[in-house]
């Protein structure tokens, strides 16, 4: 009987599709639509599962645009607008890596890295996520792999301060929870609420000025202390980032080795 019915309902629709332009029509657009659908969710499927590629072309792409941005504003300030931005000597440099190993359930948690000396990458090297904000250091290189020290380590310290102010202070993490660290040694007297963005600052030896950190949280003042404790809400997500920028401070090592230099100055 099934067989009956799929032959009687095929010379059905042979005889509609036959008998008029208008059905042709309706049929066509309605095959269209099935087939259209069909290939949209094969589709879908396929950029699924390319995803990953694409995140990767875009971290890289990220990458490559900070160093003409770089390169770019270096021109500006040097008034070379008319010089080739290969040629001009950048003072940070940017690489994209991928996670391959992270902590954060540790008092000192490291991130490992799929990128090492032997790609360019050294000991200082600040990590941002992919949409640059704060993520760690890098402390020690292999030839392709680099472990860097996060955020959500209570040895890291960074410089921070509020957008709209120059007063700075230290960034650490106490070690509890995984979403905030604490900006200290910012004087009372400094206009800050919650909400306000707290980013790196000219100061940090690591990180380029103007990293996002995070937001103000909450903030807290001592009778005994002329400084206030802020609590900063991070805006990086330690346990989904996946894709991240290494960069360089190319002047780092000649300004360390100039201030080890005075230390000795008798």
């Amino acid at each position: 009987m099934g067989a009956i019915f799929i032959i009687l309902e095929s010379l059905s629709l042979h005889f509609y599709a036959n008998s008029s332009a208008y059905a042709q029509a309706k049929l066509l657009t309605a095959s269209n639509v099935f087939v259209g659908g069909v290939n949209s969710m094969f589709a879908s499927v396929g950029k699924y599962f390319h995803l990953a590629t694409e995140n990767e072309r875009l971290v890289a792409r990220v990458a490559e645009l900070e160093n003409e941005l770089e390169a770019y504003q270096t021109a500006v300030n040097e008034y070379e607008l008319h010089a080739n931005l290969d040629t001009i000597n950048l003072k940070y440099l940017h690489t994209p890596a991928r996670v391959i190993n992270n902590t954060v359930s540790h008092q000192q948690n490291f991130i490992t890295v799929d990128r090492g000396w032997g790609d360019g990458v050294r000991d200082g090297m600040a990590v941002l996520t992919a949409d640059g904000c704060m993520f760690g250091y890098v402390v020690s290189c292999a030839e392709h792999y680099a472990v860097c020290m996060s955020v959500l380590n209570t040895e890291f310290r960074a410089s921070g301060r509020p957008t709209h102010s120059g007063e700075f202070g230290s960034i650490s993490w106490d070690g509890k929870d995984r979403h905030f660290v604490t900006l200290s040694e910012i004087p009372k007297y400094t206009p800050i609420e919650v909400g306000d963005t707290i980013v790196s600052t000219a100061y940090s030896f690591y990180f380029p000025e103007g990293v996002r950190i995070g937001t103000v949280d909450n903030i807290t003042n001592s009778d005994n202390s002329p400084s206030s404790t802020i609590r900063v809400r991070l805006s990086a997500d330690f346990m989904t980032t996946h894709k991240v920028v290494l960069v360089e401070n190319r002047d780092a090592e000649i300004i360390m080795n100039l201030e080890d230099s005075v230390k000795y100055v008798k």
